[in-house]
């Protein structure tokens, strides 16, 4: 009983087997029949599930779902090499993807089997035309020829074949060539919307989020980019570029604020260096380092750097103000004048810029007065007795009597000079001068009612230098000038 129970169970398991085995082969078939049936369909030369199967392809290209498209399709012609409608429809979508080569047989291939095909024939001929002008965009990109190689891009090749990555990544390229990172960021945001995981999409994104100093997004893009593919060169290179920069941006700051000035400029130019034409970063730096330069008395190099910032930004307040403490340091009056007043213009209630301007424009009067020291050739902490002693040498040198050749030149000098002496040679009219207080009606030049001391009723001098001069009675010059009394 035993030995038959056990064979019935075996049989019961067997017969099991057997029943899912045919269930199972039925299944496959079933599946097979209904998601092969249109492309039978067609090779049985049925119209209506041919429209079906291309209505399939139609909608995949309209999501842009190419490679689904084109799925069925090669399934399609191996199932029926003479449908001719799969080629034409097969180039149609090789042509949006820019695989042009592949493209132009298919196109070749239906005017076989249907010569003559006007639509057909245009489409081949923009083939023809958007592959030769993405040539011609691409030599024009190697020659810097931005403009017209953006031109070609747009008109032609993306017009004709708008699905093409290569065309897209070259025109975000131009863009930022072009230094329009605001374009480039939305035609990479297109891009990794059809490809999260474009890796050149998100370098080129990444640098333009760079190029705007928007470092933290920057970064972001460049650090997905590298957990895709560690080993990225252009990838690590912008990373890791990045935070070089911005390492040497914070040791710069810090160091200014640490008071390490001359640490600071070396910092300063280091980080400048690393990237020349990051014109939105580098307007800070060169700002930056125009401050330290001017705080370290280095004017010449401080005007050259506050210049650099208005280069890229003609209307930064800061910059004029820094430009025009920097000429300051170099006695550029008049330049340091026309940055303050500048600065001032832009920013009206800034009181401060105000206090710097007429700082300036006194100085710029200041030194469009005459220099009675350094027309008695004497130092401004020059004693009396100095200055009296370089007046008395001074007015023999250049009494009109002495220079009967040079007499008009002589006089002018003469006058100058005695000016000079009037000035210096009073304690109050001096201590008023090197206060830079006017001191009315002496040395204002030709014209202003200056001192003469020659005529016009003016007062007359008489010298009275202990023995005399040559050929001259009583100490004094013949010609009636009379003599200047000490």
């Amino acid at each position: 009983m035993n030995l038959l129970g056990f064979a019935s169970a075996m049989d019961f398991v067997a017969w099991r087997g057997i029943f899912f085995t045919v269930f199972i082969l039925h299944f496959v078939f079933a599946c097979q029949l209904l998601l092969l049936q249109p492309l039978v369909s067609a090779v049985d030369g049925k119209p209506g599930d041919a429209a079906e199967l291309f209505e399939r392809v139609s909608q995949n290209i309209k999501v842009k779902q190419y490679s689904e498209a084109l799925d069925d399709l090669n399934a399609a012609i191996e199932a029926d090499p003479t449908l001719s409608e799969a080629y034409w429809h097969r180039a149609s979508i090789l042509r949006q993807l820019c695989r042009y080569e592949d493209s132009e047989k298919n196109y070749k291939k239906f005017l076989e089997m249907k010569p003559g095909n006007s639509a057909a024939e245009k489409e081949l001929s923009q083939l023809l035309q958007a592959q030769s002008a993405l040539e011609t965009a691409k030599n024009l990109f190697d020659s810097g020829d931005v403009t017209k190689s953006l031109h070609y891009i747009d008109k032609v090749v993306l017009v004709f074949s708008p699905a093409c990555s290569m065309a897209k990544i070259l025109k975000v390229k131009l863009l930022l060539a072009a230094k329009d990172y605001s374009g480039a960021i939305s035609e990479t945001g297109y891009i990794l919307k059809e490809d999260e995981n474009n890796l050149e999409a998100l370098l080129l994104r990444g640098r333009a989020y760079y190029y705007l100093a928007d470092h933290d997004v920057a970064s972001r893009h460049f650090q997905k980019g590298l957990r895709l593919d560690p080993e990225h060169s252009e990838l690590k290179k912008a990373y890791f570029g990045l935070k070089n920069l911005l390492k040497k941006t914070k040791s710069a700051e810090d160091n200014t604020n640490k008071g390490k000035l001359r640490l600071a400029v070396e910092d300063y130019k280091a980080a400048l260096a690393l990237d020349p034409n990051h014109l939105a970063h580098n307007i800070h730096l060169h700002l930056g380092l125009c401050k330290v330069l001017v705080n370290l008395g280095r004017g010449k190099d401080a005007v050259s750097s506050c210049t650099e910032v208005l280069d890229i930004d003609g209307e930064l307040v800061e910059a004029f103000v820094q430009r025009g403490e920097a000429k300051l340091l170099i006695e550029d009056w008049e330049g340091a004048v026309a940055d303050l007043k500048s600065a001032a213009e832009k920013s009206p209630q800034d009181m401060n810029i105000r206090e710097v301007l007429m700082r300036a424009e006194r100085s710029l009067k200041l030194s469009q007065r005459k220099d009675w020291y350094k027309i008695l050739g004497v130092s401004k902490t020059a004693s009396i007795a100095e200055i009296k002693r370089a007046y008395k040498k001074l007015a023999l040198q250049w009494h009109p009597d002495k220079n009967v050749d040079n007499r008009e030149e002589a006089e002018a000098k003469f006058r100058e000079i005695a000016a000079a002496y009037e000035v210096l040679g009073d304690e109050d009219k001096r201590t008023r001068y090197d206060r830079g207080e006017d001191i009315e009606d002496v040395g204002m030049g030709p014209g202003g009612g200056g001192f003469n001391p020659f005529g016009g009723g003016g007062q007359q001098f008489t010298f009275h230098f202990e023995g005399g001069f040559p050929g001259g009675g009583g100490g004094g010059f013949p010609g009636g000038f009379g003599g200047f009394q000490f």
